[in-house]
């Protein structure tokens, strides 16, 4: 299920043979919910329009904006639909994750990689969280939105993706550089670490910048999430989407 505005119409202009059926909330009579239905109805898409109760018997508490979509499932990327959709986009954001292994942390990384316009996220196959239905929970449909990128070797994909013209940013406390002095337009790779573990060696060698997000309290690290969503937000700024 993906709910809100903005995921559903995203959806039905970008992939709209994925839904199935699109809920409106019976009471919801604006311009963009008219524009999500006449999409929908362009695309042959089933519409049903129905009490504000029954949205929240599907979806509880969520913020859904009186809009649901029913969609199979978005496949994940191999690494070589990854190159290749980075060398349709070259001034591509991505985001990886350096083996994060709590699901809710990859949850949040992924809806603040969809809000932030990022072409995909990429995770190692081992020793990583699995984008299961707890991720999937806390990433509040962008699981539906965002690629996945789920990569055998991380080193090696982070060495295919500069070779694609690609630059190579992570993030760590103790990095060279604040990551408002770093150049974040243009193709670009932000890597996050673990929890606690931070980046691994063979992950570090491989960034072109360490970036370091300003901190002033006594706490060592930020929340992965957190660092990611400082970062994302930083390289959009960097990029003119920052007013």
């Amino acid at each position: 299920m993906v709910y809100g505005l903005h995921a559903v119409r995203a959806l039905l202009m970008r992939d709209p043979q994925r839904v199935s059926r699109v809920y409106l909330q019976q009471d919801r009579r604006d311009a963009r919910a008219d524009e999500i239905e006449r999409l929908a109805h362009a695309a042959g898409r089933a519409v049903e329009r129905v009490d504000a109760r029954r949205l929240q018997a599907r979806l509880g508490q969520a913020v859904h904006q009186g809009v649901l979509a029913e969609v199979a499932p978005l496949a994940g990327w191999s690494e070589q639909q990854l190159l290749d959709a980075v060398i349709r986009t070259p001034d591509a954001l991505l985001l990886a994750l350096d083996g994060v292994q709590d699901p809710h942390n990859l949850g949040a990384c992924l809806r603040t990689a969809d809000a932030c316009g990022v072409l995909a996220l990429i995770v190692p196959r081992d020793r990583a969280a699995p984008l299961n239905a707890s991720a999937r929970k806390v990433a509040a449909g962008a699981a539906e939105t965002t690629p996945v990128a789920t990569v055998t070797n991380l080193a090696r994909t982070l060495g295919l993706l500069k070779g694609a013209g690609l630059w190579i940013v992570g993030a760590d406390a103790q990095g060279s550089q604040p990551a408002h002095q770093i150049d974040l337009t243009g193709g670009r790779v932000l890597v996050m670490g673990a929890e606690g573990a931070g980046l691994r060696q063979l992950t570090r060698r491989h960034c072109d910048w360490l970036a370091r997000l300003p901190s002033r309290g006594a706490v060592e690290s930020l929340n992965v999430s957190v660092a990611a969503g400082m970062l994302l937000y930083e390289a959009l700024r960097q990029r003119g989407e920052g007013g």
